[in-house]
């Protein structure tokens, strides 16, 4: 099974009674786990959580912290990408060359890297004192 294939499957568990847009994502850690993740709404719109967020959560609540590949998929007309906020969350547990597969549920994918999605992004580095 395909780490789209993952998250297509936890997908059909989101929680989006309000928007209706149901999306799934699967993480493979370095060491070969996947941990999976679906967005959950609350009626207190936009205080949800998004479905990379739930599954770095559980990776992170399983004591890893190593991304070494992204799905996520969605019924939409083109590959989804993940909000800005989850690409800051994929990029602190990720380096840059780390592929992220964006999908629909029709089959259309596109593969790119963390980098693609996040050209310059904020990292600890910028915490330094000089």
């Amino acid at each position: 099974m395909s780490l789209v294939d993952d998250a297509a499957r936890v997908r059909e568990n989101a929680h989006a009674p309000y928007s209706r847009f149901k999306v799934g994502a699967a993480i493979r850690t370095s060491a070969g786990n996947v941990y999976l993740g679906c967005n959950v709404e609350n009626v207190a719109y936009p205080e949800g959580t998004c479905a990379e967020a739930g599954a770095i959560a559980a990776m992170v609540a399983a004591g890893e912290g190593d991304i070494a590949e992204v799905a996520v998929i969605a019924d939409c007309p083109n590959p989804v990408p993940p909000c800005g906020g989850c690409r800051q969350k994929i990029a602190e547990f990720a380096s840059g060359s780390v592929p992220v597969t964006m999908a629909t549920t029709a089959g259309a994918t596109r593969t790119v890297t963390v980098a693609d999605l996040l050209p310059g992004a904020f990292g600890a580095d910028h915490m330094d004192k000089v």
